[in-house]
């Protein structure tokens, strides 16, 4: 039996251990000079003007909706296929998350839908870049831009991928990101937000430090060198000198991440794009997709049996298949909330058929082909005809 494939994994070497000793060696754990090295380093990455680390991706969802202004009483967009922290930084604001359907095609919000569930409470939109490919931004700016929302991008599956040439991180008014070890790079927990927004900017500072600003020209008054001031209800969300450091080695290699990542899609879709009872991602055309995650649709009226047992089959051979992600609305803590089903059909169909294959830097050319083979198998054995 081969040894378990997961679905993602992180990629650490040398290089990224000995950069995290020399900073533990150094006189900064926390709130260090390689924090802003790192965020000076992300935002060439992400075409942005400001970037700000943070403790996680869920903290910079919430960082970007409080900067955002969002409170409670106002409704805010986005998609059901997505880790719950999407919506639930709406909810930590007071706000009410809004879902829309996606497009069938693309897996992402779709801009048609997002124009369906305006109303005079409608405060931002936070279209998810689902597993890594970009949404139709476009189409998403000129709503915002119609009705003076707030774009706010969920880019933790994007770390690198492109809309008609613009890096993901620059177009919205915010985009977030995830460092966490399954994502194109990790810092162990670790997130940030971009900008171009000084103004935003700011405020995803002080969010992040408890609401509390050292800086003269914002306070009310200077009463000596110790003196600060909280302006606002802030969080600790700082995010370590240790972590930013692994994370300025870990972009070293981002390319040579996303190549692979490529590649290994390559793999697949020659694989499988011909294979009855499978369907295999679209691409949205100009667009370049960072590939974080890897889903194979089951045509289910061609196969035997249901999604489940396929997955069983897959995992009984130490394949770490997964399925992203369950409807948001259908957590059960949603559903108290009076979410319910049938919400989005399109979403709902997906998890219905969707499985995450396996997909990150460390695999070999032959795990994927070892994957290949057994998903080719266990779905031949079922096909009807």
């Amino acid at each position: 039996m081969r040894s378990f494939i997961p679905y993602g994994q992180q990629w650490i070497d040398e290089d990224d251990v000995q950069a995290v000793i020399k900073t533990l060696k150094s006189d900064y754990l926390t709130t260090g000079p390689k924090i802003k090295q790192f965020e000076e380093k992300l935002k060439e990455v992400a075409g942005a003007e400001y970037a700000v680390a943070i403790a996680n991706g869920t903290a910079a969802l919430h960082a970007a909706c409080f900067a955002a202004g969002i409170q409670e009483g106002d409704e805010v967009i986005t998609s059901p296929i997505t880790f719950a922290a999407s919506a639930n930084c709406v909810l930590y604001m007071g706000a009410k998350p809004v879902f829309a359907d996606i497009d069938p095609a693309t897996y992402n919000i779709h801009p048609d839908e997002i124009r369906k569930k305006i109303t005079k409470k409608t405060k931002a939109i936070i279209p998810v870049h689902f597993t890594g490919q970009p949404c139709d931004m476009d189409e998403i700016i000129k709503i915002a831009k119609e009705y003076d929302l707030m774009v706010i991008e969920d880019g933790a599956h994007a770390l690198g991928a492109e809309y008609k040439g613009k890096k993901i991180g620059s177009i919205g008014d915010m985009t977030t990101f995830s460092f966490h070890p399954v994502k194109h790079i990790t810092t162990g927990e670790g997130g940030a937000i971009t900008t171009n927004s000084k103004e935003l900017y700011e405020k995803l500072l002080i969010f992040r430090t408890h609401g509390i600003t050292r800086d003269v020209e914002k306070m009310t008054k200077d009463e000596g060198p110790w003196y600060y001031e909280q302006h606002f209800l802030g969080y600790n969300y700082r995010i370590t000198d240790f972590q930013a450091a692994l994370g300025i080695s870990q972009l070293k290699k981002l390319e040579l991440f996303l190549e692979k990542r490529r590649k290994y899609v390559k793999q697949y879709n020659d694989a499988f794009k011909d294979i009855e009872g499978i369907v295999i991602p679209y691409q949205l055309p100009q667009t370049i997709s960072a590939w974080h995650l890897y889903i194979i649709q089951l045509e289910l009226q061609k196969l035997a049996v249901g999604r489940k047992e396929i997955f069983q089959e897959l995992r009984s051979r130490n394949i770490g298949v997964n399925v992203h992600y369950i409807p948001v609305y259908y957590h059960p803590y949603y559903q108290k909330l009076g979410y319910q089903k049938g919400l989005c059909p399109h979403a709902e169909k997906l998890y219905d058929r969707m499985i995450t294959l396996p997909l990150f830097p460390k695999m070999q050319s032959e795990d994927v082909e070892y994957v290949i083979q057994s998903v080719k198998e266990i779905v031949g054995k079922y096909r009807i005809g």
